[in-house]
């Protein structure tokens, strides 16, 4: 009897632990699951726009519109969305069906600076209808973002280096640069003190390249290629203003272009179009600071001749396990693996971009693949991206599209 209640007891104890571990395993495994495949989430058809360079040469009429099978990685032949001058860079509102657009354009309130556009989104087609255009304060807006509620759009401009905030009404139309309030537009000052870059002709002046919200809206990344720094500014969406709160230098002679966040907050990656490398920082969200951590080459040791190369795009995969880079010249993307315990970067390969000039590249939202543009070549080149080593693969399709330079998504509604 007592044997075997014992037997009984033994038994109970075995399968309870044994439950126990089945469970526990369920729900690491569901957990594992769920962080893996959390970005891989939106496997339907998208918008995808294209802001374009506008000239008799390439043909180039304005925005244009496609559809992108965002399983199957397959995209439509392009139609034009609506004609415009030059909108080179493209942002979405976060909430409205709004896209926003810099024009490179001078002269559209009859001065020298550029503009910065809104369309109204036709959500059954995804053409496009003006709404309405701000000034950008500065010649050469090349790049802009909108912050994550909706409030405003900063904008870089290139020539003479500056940054515009623009505030947003309710129904995204955009607003001129605040005059009563400091910040509406903040143009950087030279602070080389005589020293001058590698190029004495891109580096004589400040120019701003990209500007980049922090997702929580408290502060603005600025890279500006002249200076070979980042400027930190603080954001009031509030008043559609900035100030500067911190900055940090690349190496000397760098041209800081274009910045990305990885998604965990913690490091950012800025590409340098000058001297071709990728800049690594840690990020204090806290006190809003940058430090610079790593400097490693876009490209492979054995390229030693680099004339009329230079560096352009710069995107973290949505996994944050990788980040890639475009080269114009040697027209490739570069894959580095980032080491999320540190940030740090190890160089994977560099593979041929398909298309002439890859001035930007996007990643589908889902992580599957990589649209790379061809400003010269006029075309797009469609890459698969590996789950697990996140290198690339042409898929050997490609779109005519003429002078692309910029590409978003948006999910079919």
């Amino acid at each position: 009897m007592l044997s075997t209640t014992y037997f009984y007891l033994k038994t109970q104890r075995i399968l309870r632990e044994w439950l126990a571990f089945l469970l526990i395993t369920h729900i690491w495994l569901l957990f594992f699951f769920t962080s893996s495949v959390a970005y891989c989430n939106d496997d339907g058809t998208h918008f995808v726009w294209f802001g374009c360079y506008t000239n008799k040469k390439s043909g180039g009429e304005g925005i244009y519109v496609a559809r992108f099978d965002a399983n199957k990685g397959t995209l439509t032949q392009p139609t034009l969305a609506i004609a415009a001058r030059n909108p080179s860079f493209l942002a979405l509102h976060p909430k409205l069906p709004v896209l926003y657009a810099v024009s490179e354009a001078p002269g559209l309130d009859g001065k020298p600076s550029g503009a910065i556009a809104s369309f109204k989104i036709d959500t059954s087609n995804g053409s496009l209808q003006k709404i309405n255009h701000q000034s950008s304060g500065g010649a050469g807006p090349c790049h802009l973002s909108v912050d994550p509620h909706g409030q405003v759009v900063l904008a870089a401009n290139y020539r003479g280096g500056s940054t515009v905030c623009l505030g947003l009404t309710d129904n995204g139309h955009l607003k001129p640069a605040s005059n009563e309030i400091p910040g509406g537009f903040i143009q950087h000052s030279y602070k080389r003190s005589g020293e001058i870059g590698i190029n004495e002709q891109r580096q004589s002046e400040p120019h701003g390249h990209s500007a980049d919200i922090f997702p929580n809206g408290r502060f603005a990344f600025v890279c500006d290629l002249g200076l070979d720094e980042v400027l930190i500014y603080k954001l009031d969406p509030t008043h559609a203003t900035i100030q500067p709160h911190s900055s940090v230098s690349t190496q000397n002679g760098a041209g800081p272009r274009h910045f990305a966040l990885h998604p965990n907050q913690q490091y950012a990656y800025c590409v340098n179009e000058l001297d071709l490398s990728v800049t690594a920082f840690s990020f204090d969200a806290d006190t809003g600071t940058l430090t610079a951590i790593q400097s490693i080459s876009t490209l492979p040791k054995d390229v030693t001749d680099r004339t009329g190369f230079s560096c352009a795009e710069i995107a973290t995969h949505p996994s944050g396990h990788f980040l890639y880079a475009s080269n114009r010249g040697h027209n490739s993307i570069t894959t580095f693996r980032i080491d999320e315990s540190t940030g740090r970067l190890s160089f994977r390969d560099t593979v041929s971009a398909h298309v002439d000039t890859p001035r930007h590249f996007a990643l589908s939202p889902n992580g599957k693949h990589l649209l790379a543009e061809g400003q010269k070549s006029n075309s797009v080149a469609i890459f698969t991206i590996d789950p697990s080593s996140g290198m690339l693969g042409f898929t050997g399709e490609s779109i005519v599209i003429p002078s692309p330079v910029s590409a978003v998504f948006k999910p079919l509604q």
